[in-house]
């Protein structure tokens, strides 16, 4: 990980800022959030996938700052980790940080799933924001 500048993944920093957002978090610490390595492995024979996310530098809280706005604190409250725990002091925050990590994890076998049948291409050239349809559009080049 020490030499992989960021990682190896597909979109990890797309889903830590919209958790990040969601829950209060700083968006700023996405950038020691996201280091991430996704690795995939056909096992049985090629019969499944094994796909794991490696993300050893999570920066979450649950007290203090935007964690205390209305809605972000209605997320972290439906999330199950709102607040400090007084049991267990810093459990809610592992768990947070671990449905970060669950939450990229989808992501990223999501994007390479459409990645993998073609879809993530014609999808953007169907719904783009442009109000040409560049699917038509031919390079003079």
């Amino acid at each position: 990980m020490a030499g992989a500048l960021g990682g190896f993944n597909a979109h990890a920093s797309n889903i830590v800022t919209a958790v990040y957002i969601a829950t209060g978090q700083d968006p700023a610490q996405n950038v020691e959030s996201s280091h991430c390595i996704t690795m995939m492995e056909a096992v049985n024979d090629g019969k499944d996938l094994h796909i794991s996310v490696t993300m050893p530098s999570i920066e979450v809280g649950t007290v203090g700052g935007g964690t205390q706005l209305a809605s972000q604190s209605a997320c972290l409250n439906l999330l199950g980790v709102k607040g400090a725990c007084n049991d267990s002091p810093g459990s809610n925050s592992r768990l947070l940080s671990t449905i970060v990590a669950g939450s990229v994890l989808a992501g990223e076998l999501s994007l390479m799933s459409a990645i993998a049948a073609g879809q993530l291409v014609k999808s953007h050239m169907k719904y783009n924001r442009s109000s040409k349809d560049v699917s038509k559009i031919t390079s003079s080049n």
